[in-house]
């Protein structure tokens, strides 16, 4: 089992995580009798990032859908803490791997504070006080403290990426996925949710980003892979991949991007 995920630390007055280790071993994900992932291993050491870029259609997203389970992946395993992931309940695995998508996937008709709790009570089983005690907390950890009763139409793009963030960790996770977090954003926000992002990272959390903010990349991540066709193409430090990559594929790549 894996250790508590979270502790305050009281004389610093914010939260520090203790994430899990995550692994890939021959991990193949397919749609109908397409494979669209080829045996992808990994491996995340606990409370460190790793950021994957690549070309649009090489299989990150499906990546992370396969690492907590939303799409069930054909062969290989994921293993969480050195255990596999792919014999847990699905809805426990979610509790203790934090995904937050693209599009903020928060109810329109539930304030910011009742989006965060609600998983607390339904998934968790804690009491409804408890629950809006955790996310009201979750919610002060992401700055967002003030908005806590305003409903997702009145807060910016920024701030309802927010509210997904504080979502997954009120579940106290082991592990965060972001799956292009930043790319349904206008541009001045985006710098905010990536700082958030990066100062989860400082704090232990161990996180696996698909991103195509190649600056975040080289700033934040301890690793850095690039896929391109289902497959790993390329793996190591951000100043290997940035400033020595080896293949042609990822050379040609970084070109078109920077």
């Amino acid at each position: 089992m894996s250790a508590s995920t979270s502790t305050n630390n009281t004389a610093a007055g914010v939260q520090t995580f203790h994430g899990s280790s995550l692994e890939l071993r021959n991990l193949t994900m397919a749609y109908g009798d397409i494979e669209v992932l080829r045996n992808v291993s990994l491996n995340v050491a606990p409370g460190t990032t790793t950021c994957i870029i690549g070309p649009s259609g090489s299989g990150k997203s499906t990546l992370l859908r396969g690492v907590n389970r939303l799409h069930e992946p054909k062969s290989g395993d994921v293993l969480l803490a050195g255990e596999s992931a792919l014999k847990v309940n699905p809805d426990i695995l979610r509790s203790r791997i934090g995904m937050v998508f693209q599009h903020f996937n928060l109810f329109p008709d539930h304030t910011a504070l009742e989006n965060v709790a609600l998983a607390l009570w339904s998934v968790k089983g804690m009491s409804k006080t408890a629950a809006r005690d955790r996310a009201r907390r979750s919610l002060a950890e992401v700055g967002l403290a003030e908005r806590a009763d305003h409903r997702p139409r009145d807060l910016s793009g920024g701030q309802q990426q927010r509210v997904a963030i504080a979502r997954a960790l009120a579940m106290d996770p082991e592990v965060m996925l972001f799956d292009e977090a930043t790319s349904a954003l206008d541009p001045e926000l985006v710098k905010g949710v990536l700082n958030l992002m990066a100062g989860l990272g400082r704090r232990g959390m161990t996180m696996l980003v698909v991103t195509h903010e190649m600056g975040f990349a080289r700033k934040v991540a301890d690793q850095v892979v690039f896929m391109d066709e289902g497959e790993v193409v390329e793996s190591g430090t951000p100043v290997d991949l940035f400033d020595n990559p080896r293949s042609e594929r990822l050379q040609r790549f970084l070109s078109e991007v920077l």
